[in-house]
């Protein structure tokens, strides 16, 4: 069994199965496809599968003729999972949201394997790419895939590689950036290498379905502590006042021992804001306090505050109060020059100004009309920024610094600029950095 389905994708014969198309599954589509493979979509959002078997993408920076290219090269997207025991592969790639207690939500993880069961045979492998605590792998899918008789590791094969896409980042595709692997047995991890040897030039093989959960964790933890240390610094460095970019560029310049990492109004993306708690709760679990790693969350967390306050204080300075004020907040994407929304901090800062009393409204080129989302809701369409209607705002709050936004007008036609992001080097009168 388990060398038949290695040949399959060593033949590229393996009808792959991609469940969830959103930025992670959609670019493994698209990547799977190019290579050969006979693709299925999976999507519970009937809009979306619509589209795409339209010829028709709704994430930015994949665009219509790559989907219309794989449609022409035989890729199908389906809102149900009946097809799923035609498929040789099934790729999960669905959020794990937090819930309202901060603590994990594996509703989509475990609804969808749970839709695939019945759907499931032998001779395939099923891997899960969705960040999650270690143990998940083990813990949920190992026991439903179970339940329906298939023995794993011996006629069916389970997995656990991580998603590391970066939207928007044209350095570093699907294709190029490494891919870490860990089967549930040794048999399983075979087969998982060879599911994604022809699509990733360079596989990452690990001992185990939980070694591979937690160094997804470790990466954006990483990231998250030191965006952390970096946006506690920027608050010292405004005491003291000085501007934490220009001190960051400088350190920058040494060659070896530092990485900069940069501060902004909150931590956005799905990875960075949510990974952090995945571990803490787990760690709990056996005793440990992460004391070091929820240290760092806190202070992430509190920057949208920390920035609410700037903007009240410098409107105070312009004896107006945030009641009342019109204020425009520029860029809702979690990062600059791509659509992506996922746990942005704009919509959090969205939110709290307009808790305030304050009269919102923002400017994206990315996000023409603000999207349903699963926790907030504007009703509200993008600002078309020209010198008159900038200056019909009493704040303008850069939350992520588009490239595509026009600063020097900005710059000249806004009584008032917050700037959450350092995008002004230099200090003019109705700047203030936050």
């Amino acid at each position: 069994m388990k060398q038949n389905i290695i040949d399959k994708f060593n033949h590229r014969d393996a009808v792959i199965g991609i469940v969830g198309l959103g930025y992670v599954g959609l670019p493994l589509v698209l990547r799977f496809n190019e290579v050969g493979y006979k693709v299925i979509g999976f999507d519970i959002d009937a809009r979306k599968t619509e589209k795409l078997n339209q010829g028709e993408s709704y994430i930015e920076h994949i665009t219509d003729e790559d989907v219309a290219t794989a449609r022409h090269s035989g890729f199908e997207a389906v809102a149900s999972f009946e097809r799923a025991s035609e498929c040789d592969a099934l790729i999960i790639c669905v959020p794990t949201p937090l819930g309202h207690h901060r603590e994990p939500d594996l509703s989509f993880v475990t609804g969808t394997t749970d839709a695939l069961i019945p759907h499931l045979r032998a001779g395939q492998v099923l891997s899960l790419e969705s960040t999650t605590y270690p143990g998940t792998t083990e813990e949920e899918l190992l026991p439903r895939v179970e339940s329906a008789g298939l023995r794993v590791g011996t006629d069916f094969f389970l997995v656990y590689s991580p998603e590391r896409e970066d939207p928007g980042n044209a350095s570093f595709t699907t294709k190029s950036i490494p891919k870490v692997c860990g089967g549930h047995t040794a048999a399983c991890l075979d087969v998982g290498l060879a599911l994604y040897g022809k699509v990733i030039d360079q596989l990452v093989p690990v001992s185990s379905t939980k070694v591979a959960e937690l160094t997804k964790l470790l990466e954006n933890i990483h990231r998250a502590v030191n965006i952390g240390l970096v946006n506690e610094m920027k608050i010292v460095a405004d005491r003291f006042g000085l501007d934490i970019h220009e001190v960051i560029r400088a350190a920058a310049t040494k060659p070896f021992g530092f990485v900069p990492y940069y501060p902004g109004p909150g931590l956005g993306g799905h990875c960075i804001p949510i990974d952090p708690f995945y571990l803490t709760w787990k760690a709990r679990e056996y005793g440990v306090h992460t004391r070091f790693i929820e240290l760092a969350g806190e202070i992430n967390s509190g920057m949208p505050d920390y920035v609410v306050g700037k903007v009240a204080l410098a409107l105070n300075e312009r004896e107006q109060a945030i009641k009342g004020s019109r204020i425009l907040v520029l860029g809702i994407a979690y990062k600059k020059n791509v659509d992506d929304m996922r746990e942005s901090p704009s919509v959090i800062l969205m939110e709290k100004l307009e808790e305030l009393g304050a009269i919102v409204a923002y400017s994206d080129p990315h996000i023409a009309t603000f999207p349903e989302m699963r926790e907030h809701h504007f009703e509200l369409d993008s600002v078309d920024l020209t010198p008159e209607s900038i200056a019909d705002f009493d704040c303008i709050l850069i939350s992520t610094d588009h490239d595509g936004f026009d600063y020097d007008m900005i710059r000249d036609h806004a009584a008032l600029v917050v700037d959450s992001r350092g995008r002004f080097r230099e200090s003019f009168p109705n700047l203030v950095k936050a």
